[in-house]
């Protein structure tokens, strides 16, 4: 491995004000700011590999940039810039090497406690919930539905956002007693807004937006805007185009290869994770600038 594809695993600026340190992402704080740092780590199953991908964190930040800027014409986000000689901080610019293509500035926000989870197919979760019941967080389905088959019309499926352990799925109601019903109801039309024109374009571009998670913030003047991460291959389900065919799990450009690869050597979920081969670490890679490439059209390598 060159000195480039050498995964980044953490990140230490004691110079800077540690906010947050989460399974992928280094939060620091940069005045009203926050400094977001998408590191190359992986988790899978709510557990941090020992081994991280290349690439990984840059994809996530130029895809997210890529999408925060493409839907900025229906929806206001959180980010202020990409670019490291912008951010005006000089222990930043001292650590270009290291930060660039991966950090975001972004407006700080009082973050709202819920997942908003957009399913326009049925997979992972929401498939075995189905199989059970019928339906997903309460929302009934027609009977007969195949496995990566896709929806009358996309759903809201929200999760509670689990600071530890997993998210786990609930009703719409439960998101009306938690945050009130005049902002659950503008998250769930600003989180399907977003879904819907976003997996119009990657359909073009010959990519299904299977299912993809949303996370909102208020800012103090009291707006409701999109933050954290958009639209990537840690945060949904990409699937290629060609080849779709519902009745089985479709060959993806996400993590799902990792949980896949982890499913087959009978891990059992916890703690400590086991190493990735390094075949699978530069396929992951590979999906990973995949996606990016086929989106954006542009290489990062």
């Amino acid at each position: 491995m060159n000195k480039k594809t050498i995964p980044l695993l953490n990140t230490h600026f004691p110079q800077l004000k540690l906010f947050n340190r989460g399974k992928v992402r280094d939060i620091y704080e940069i005045n009203d700011s926050l400094l977001i740092i998408a590191t190359d780590r992986i988790s899978a199953f709510d557990v941090v590999l020992p081994n991280g991908i290349p690439y990984k964190g840059t994809v996530l930040t130029g895809l997210s940039e890529f999408w925060f800027k493409y839907t900025s014409d229906i929806i206001e986000n959180h980010l202020i810039t990409t670019q490291i000689e912008k951010m005006g901080n000089a222990v930043i610019a001292q650590h270009k090497d290291v930060l660039h293509g991966r950090s975001m500035l972004v407006k700080k926000v009082e973050v709202v406690p819920v997942e908003c989870v957009i399913r326009g197919y049925l997979a992972g979760s929401g498939w075995k919930e189905y199989q059970k019941t019928q339906s997903i967080c309460g929302i009934k389905l027609p009977a007969g539905l195949k496995e990566s088959e896709k929806l009358p019309e996309p759903i809201f499926t929200p999760s509670t956002k689990a600071t530890t352990g997993h998210d786990e799925n609930i009703p719409f109601s439960k998101v009306v007693d938690s945050i009130g019903k005049k902002l659950a109801e503008e998250l769930k039309e600003k989180s399907m807004n977003v879904y819907l024109n976003a997996s119009d374009y990657a359909r073009n571009k010959g990519i299904i937006i299977c299912d993809t998670k949303f996370e909102w913030g208020i800012t103090k003047d009291n707006k409701t805007i999109l933050i954290d991460e958009a639209l990537t291959p840690d945060s949904s389900r990409f699937w290629p185009l060609e080849g779709y065919m519902p009745g089985k799990p479709q060959p993806s450009y996400d993590k799902q290869f990792v949980r896949d690869y982890l499913e087959s050597i009978y891990w059992d979920k916890k703690p400590p994770a086991p190493m990735l081969p390094p075949d699978i670490v530069q396929k992951t890679s590979e999906k990973y600038l995949n996606a990016y490439k086929t989106l954006t059209g542009k290489s990062l390598i």
